[in-house]
């Protein structure tokens, strides 16, 4: 079955069967949802390979603590926030200084900024500059801008205070300007 295939069982039925152990109904989830999973992967990490593998890691995750799954929400929030803990986890155990913030200090592996010329769309821009962004600016500005979650929530999730992720918010923005005006 494919990402695009409309027939067979629904998600909820796949959830359902995947809880009790059929594989089969987690790879149509896994081809439903995986999109979004690479997606908040690429904009939280800014790496397009460390995202691609972080999706299989979220997958994985999702297949060990699917039993927790209770159905409250819809299976894509449940596997959304799956996929922030994973990422968020990984950023703790591979790069401790990523919730710093430094003007000086951007991505060294993220590509150049280029500016618009009519043959580059915008979100290219925007997310190019978005993966310019140190770690922990980039963090702030995906999970406050982008994925919808309050201040307090994000200083829960990393650890720090609201106070300091409305600076670093407020400097990923200002860096994004930079970056998309230059």
């Amino acid at each position: 079955m494919t990402a695009n295939d409309v027939s067979g069982p629904t998600t909820d039925d796949d959830v359902r069967r995947a809880q009790q152990g059929d594989v089969a109904a987690f790879e149509r989830l896994y081809h439903s949802h995986a999109p979004a999973a690479h997606a908040l992967a690429r904009r939280m990490l800014g790496d397009e390979s460390a995202a691609r593998d972080t999706v299989q890691d979220i997958f994985v995750r999702a297949w060990e603590r699917l039993a927790s799954f209770r159905g409250e929400s819809a299976f894509g929030t449940w596997l959304h926030r799956v996929g922030v803990n994973v990422i968020l986890n990984q950023l703790r155990l591979t790069r401790r200084d990523v919730i710093r913030f430094s003007d000086d200090e951007p991505d060294a592996n993220a590509p150049a900024v280029r500016p618009p010329d009519g043959g580059i769309d915008a979100q290219i821009d925007l997310e190019a500059a978005m993966a310019r962004l140190p770690a922990g600016a980039r963090m702030a500005f995906v999970l406050h801008d982008i994925e919808g979650y309050a201040h307090d929530e994000i200083a829960t999730m990393l650890g720090l205070a609201p106070g300091t992720i409305r600076a670093q918010l407020w400097r990923a923005r200002r860096q994004l300007m930079k970056h998309l005006d230059g």
